[in-house]
């Protein structure tokens, strides 16, 4: 993959963004995507290699959209900064997210503000069997890749029915059960990203099939 090229092409949609410049750059933005399109199907080929498990997720249907939701957030310019896409993306679970940004990038994975139902499920897995995840949190290599969880709003006291001296309290108050591991773009230039992934990955794997079997079990 070209990321200097996708780097060069984001600096440039940064600086103008708006639908002019864009539909005068459309060949430019389907060149990066297509090349970016390319090495997620390279790297869902690499990933369904080591992983049994693996839910075949091709390029073209992991990638995101690059326009910002301005519904929802109305303030925000019409275009991200980066180009992300969610790989090994089984319905109803948390994928292994891809972004490759001007400045920042990182790869990132479990799940995000998930609905009640779920986030009750992954409580209800913490309450049975949380040893499990806290022996994978505090794995030292796990916490080199990713230091901890998220830090997303938690809630103040106990969910609904659990006690506050539960001994899993501070699991169970959080809303985000993710990780991520950032890097910078230029870190991202130096020709190892595939390799890096795929190191990432493999860490993280044990994390999201603890949360994935707790909300499909």
């Amino acid at each position: 993959m070209n990321i200097n090229n996708m780097v060069s092409f984001l600096k440039e949609l940064q600086l103008n963004n708006n639908k002019e410049w864009m539909d005068a750059n459309r060949k430019w933005y389907k060149e990066v995507r297509e090349d970016y399109i390319g090495w997620l199907d390279t790297m869902n080929d690499a990933l369904a290699d080591i992983d049994d498990a693996y839910y075949d997720t091709p390029g073209r249907k992991g990638i995101n959209r690059i326009n910002n939701n301005l519904m929802f957030h109305p303030n925000k310019p019409i275009y991200k900064d980066h180009f992300g896409a969610g790989l090994d993306k089984r319905p109803n679970t948390g994928d292994f997210y891809v972004e490759i940004g001007i400045e920042r990038s990182m790869f990132a994975g479990g799940l995000w503000r998930p609905d009640p139902k779920t986030l009750r499920s992954i409580r209800d897995a913490i309450d049975c069997d949380g040893e499990e995840l806290k022996k994978i949190l505090n794995k030292p290599s796990f916490k080199k890749t990713f230091c901890n969880l998220y830090q997303d709003v938690k809630l103040k006291s106990a969910p609904k029915g659990f006690s506050n001296d539960h001994k899993h309290i501070e699991l169970l108050r959080n809303k985000t059960f993710a990780v991520v591991h950032e890097f910078t773009t230029e870190e991202a230039l130096q020709g190892d990203l595939d390799k890096k992934l795929m190191k990432v990955y493999k860490e993280m794997l044990p994390f999201r099939r603890y949360l994935n079997q707790a909300v499909t079990v």
